[in-house]
């Protein structure tokens, strides 16, 4: 499925993916989080054999008429303040996606499915 955008110059169509990567970016900015959960083992399999990262690993994107909704699955650090981190996580997608590709971001639901301990080197 794709969300469909009009300007005065024509329609433009973008693909969940491509709204996924977008997000998965963003995320990966945000202090604390150290990787994504996977949603679908055998697909992230594949991506590591060909030798590709998947930045759109651990996120699900819902379109509706005009707004997203965004599901993501993160793992936080060790000693981190999760809630902070899921804040921090939600506002950079909403932010960064609005800003990018200018679509209104009605949800961002993120859930932590694991702690990593950090080598802080």
């Amino acid at each position: 499925m794709s969300l469909q955008l009009t300007n005065k110059l024509g329609h433009i169509k973008v693909s969940n993916d491509v709204i996924a990567t977008l997000a998965g970016v963003a995320a990966m900015e945000c202090y604390g989080l150290v990787g994504m959960a996977s949603r679908s083992q055998l697909r992230d399999g594949i991506t590591e054999l060909l030798g590709r990262d998947n930045l759109a690993r651990g996120i699900e994107v819902h379109t509706g008429q005009d707004l997203v909704t965004i599901d993501m699955h993160i793992i936080v650090g060790y000693g981190t303040k999760i809630s902070e981190v899921a804040k921090s996580v939600q506002s950079k997608v909403k932010y960064t996606l609005n800003e990018l590709i200018g679509i209104q971001v009605e949800h961002v639901n993120v859930y932590i499915q694991g702690v990593r301990l950090v080598n802080e080197d």
